[in-house]
């Protein structure tokens, strides 16, 4: 598995201890996730289909971002690196976002995740393919719902033994991320251009879930909760830069880049962060955001006139400055330079990832 945080072997003792720990996620999430498959195939095949569907989508990879923050976090904190606890935290993340990633694939009807098909694709083509009975889209997309449900109650699982000021947070966390959800999907069908609301959608279900709060829960569990509020800081302003770069790179990014079909926020008339800040910055664009009945969006012309009006060079502009903020809020913690440095470095490869 290969993580952004992989340094070189010069690497500092610290950052070595992360990557231990790291390690010791991916085999808990191994372990874990093997023993239900075996459990359930010994009942019955089809009993562990969905445990599959989970293991299948954390086995895709990924980035690894909010393990990385969740033991950053606990580190620079002081956290035992021996605890079990951060490692069963970073893994219950993992299944977190495996629940996530299924069911936001349902929902926004998308072919492909991490370069492979989606698991209700997946499983809607086992269907048509051995000519089972009823709708094949049906049963892909109810597969995939009961596996994203599945890794939700893995993920809760691996936080059982949580101190309580952790488990609060990790239903802040949880509840954050589907109200989040839900907003996008309502103001999305209601055709709603509100800059405020959008922004407050893309800083609660993606730059607070991903950062923010993984920051926090690490601190959290390694008896340090003073760094809130420096941590805070830190994870809003490059939670709303880890937005704004994952809207511009579904806007002008590629297909292979994203893993992901690029222009689908487009194609589901979402109002991203992205589009949010172009009609404050240029009100002639909510005109393009008008919408007749299901008629789709002109992407090209969308695309264009971002362009033409400064505004892709002006998210850029923002994505630096909130990174900037993001690391100047982390002076007052008193951090070690090593811990101080590696935020500084994570900040700035979340901010311009595949761009």
């Amino acid at each position: 598995m290969t993580v952004i945080a992989d340094r070189p072997a010069s690497a500092p003792d610290l950052l070595r201890v992360r990557q231990d720990l790291l390690d010791r996620v991916e085999r808990r999430l191994d372990r874990f996730t093997e023993a239900e498959r075996l459990r359930w195939l010994a009942i019955n095949p089809r009993a562990a289909q969905p445990v599959e569907a989970v293991i299948d989508m954390v086995g895709r990879g990924g980035k690894r971002l909010r393990p990385i923050f969740c033991l950053s976090a606990f580190l620079a904190a002081g956290g035992d690196p021996g605890a079990e606890v951060a490692v069963d935290a970073s893994a219950a993340l993992e299944l977190l976002q495996a629940f996530a990633l299924i069911h936001d694939d349902v929902i926004d009807n998308s072919a492909l995740r991490r370069g492979a098909p989606t698991i209700h694709v997946r499983q809607a083509g086992e269907h048509s393919s051995q000519g089972w009975q009823g709708e094949a889209r049906r049963f892909g997309e109810g597969v995939a719902v009961l596996a994203g449900d599945l890794a939700f109650v893995y993920a809760d699982e691996l936080t059982f033994d949580f101190p309580p000021p952790a488990r609060r947070l990790w239903g802040e966390l949880r509840t954050e991320l589907i109200v989040g959800q839900h907003l996008d999907v309502a103001v999305a069908a209601e055709a709603v251009v509100d800059p405020r609301l959008s922004r407050w959608i893309a800083v609660c279900k993606s730059g607070r879930y991903s950062i923010q709060r993984p920051l926090l829960l690490g601190a959290t569990l390694a008896g340090r909760p003073g760094l809130a509020d420096a941590f805070a800081g830190y994870g809003l302003a490059l939670g709303e830069a880890f937005q704004l770069r994952d809207d511009l790179m579904d806007a002008f990014g590629s297909t292979e880049a994203a893993g992901k079909p690029a222009g689908l926020d487009f194609a589901e008339h979402k109002m991203t962060l992205l589009l949010a800040l172009a009609v404050e910055r240029d009100p002639r664009i909510r005109g393009l955001l008008a919408r007749d009945g299901d008629a789709p969006w002109d992407a090209d012309l969308i695309r264009r006139v971002l362009e033409e009006t400064g505004v892709r060079d002006a998210v850029e502009r923002t994505i630096g400055e909130l990174v900037e903020r993001a690391v100047a809020s982390l002076a007052p913690a008193g951090l070690d330079p090593v811990w101080s440095d590696e935020f500084s470095r994570l900040a700035t490869l979340v901010a311009y990832r595949d761009r």
